[in-house]
């Protein structure tokens, strides 16, 4: 795949994880993507944070921002997309750290017809306080040295650490969206036209990537296992307010129950206002 790539780093009050995740990115092997930082709502400290990289990585670094009204993940990723000028998209979490190999492997992976969706290492709160603070370098640690702090109980796992090449094995789970994640995604622009992006009719936490994977499914977009490939190092954060997941919960079941393709409230949606609402710099 010789197309560039577009990484949508989605980012709420969390400007030292950004920056470490923008660090990381920073260390790629592969340099030819552009950065979006999809700031959900933040102060203006995320503002600097993402100024002070701008000319630093990759082909170009932009923020863009809307108001804070509550938990807009979908809407806000969606306004990213609309701005990016990559042919494929790769969707990362603010506080998940990207090994030096992370774009040239999720391009590797692309493939026409195929999202591909990678796993995460959890670290510790300690752990996570420690980079952070101390300004650690964990994406480029050696193997030993995750090996110590998975002795010492401060991460969750290793797999998601090593590198192999699984093949077919790779296209197992092509039908299953349960267990899929958007922290750590990369899909085909024009996959995300076909179902008009993330739905923002999916507000609070949870379930707006499961909608998501339904719609590209029933679209005829497989999925494509980056384990062993993709993997990122995931920084401890509070548990996110839930008292949306029932309703969001409501909505995909309503989905699954239909044969919907295109989001109620896509990309269109936004394409169709007068002013976007959002401010981009």
């Amino acid at each position: 795949m010789t197309d560039l790539i577009s990484v949508i780093v989605a980012t709420y009050n969390r400007p030292d994880a950004l920056d470490a995740v923008l660090r990381s990115l920073a260390r790629q092997s592969d340099q030819d993507f552009e950065v979006l930082v999809a700031d959900d709502g933040s102060k203006p400290d995320t503002a600097s944070i993402v100024a002070g990289w701008k000319g630093r990585l990759g082909r170009r670094v932009v923020h863009v921002w809307h108001p804070d009204e509550g938990f807009r993940l979908a809407e806000i990723r969606n306004r990213a997309v609309l701005i990016a000028t990559g042919g494929y998209c790769i969707f990362l979490d603010g506080d998940c750290l990207a090994r030096p190999n992370f774009i040239a492997a999720h391009r590797a992976l692309a493939e026409p017809g195929w999202f591909v969706t990678g796993n995460r290492i959890l670290m510790s709160r300690a752990l996570s306080q420690r980079v952070l603070s101390e300004q650690l370098p964990a994406e480029c640690w050696n193997g030993s040295a995750w090996l110590a702090r998975r002795l010492g109980g401060e991460i969750n796992r290793l797999g998601a650490l090593f590198s192999l090449p699984l093949g077919p094995l790779r296209k197992m789970h092509a039908r299953a969206w349960r267990g899929a994640r958007a922290c750590n995604l990369g899909i085909w622009r024009s996959d995300l036209d076909v179902v008009n992006g993330f739905d923002s009719g999916f507000s609070g936490w949870g379930r707006e990537d499961s909608d998501l994977f339904v719609r590209l499914m029933r679209a005829g977009v497989r999925r494509k296992d980056g384990r062993m490939a993709t993997g990122v190092l995931h920084l401890w954060h509070a548990e996110a307010d839930r008292s949306r997941l029932e309703e969001n919960e409501r909505r995909l079941k309503a989905v699954l129950a239909g044969d919907r393709i295109q989001a109620a409230q896509g990309l269109s949606a936004l394409r169709d206002e007068r002013t976007t609402g959002a401010i981009v710099s």
